[in-house]
């Protein structure tokens, strides 16, 4: 099973939907309160993990869905 995941990624679309909400990312993590550092990993698809509580607060802060946040890609071989 866990190599049906390896031909495929979560794709993070952070930076597109804080320049739709003209907000930086500094301002998104003082309204979510998460550091800096682990917005920065998440926007740059370096997560290995992102709790439920901060997914919630994401949506909520910028008015969308985990959908608008997330995509899965497939890698090509």
């Amino acid at each position: 099973m866990a190599e049906e995941f390896d031909s495929s990624r979560v794709i993070c679309h952070l930076d597109s939907l804080l320049t739709r909400r003209d907000m930086s990312l500094t301002e998104l993590s003082k309204r979510v309160g998460v550091s800096l550092a682990n917005l920065s990993v998440l926007k740059n698809n370096r997560a290995k993990a992102v709790r439920y509580s901060t997914l919630i607060a994401l949506c909520e802060v910028l008015d969308c869905q985990p959908g608008d946040l997330f995509t899965m890609e497939r890698r090509s071989d």
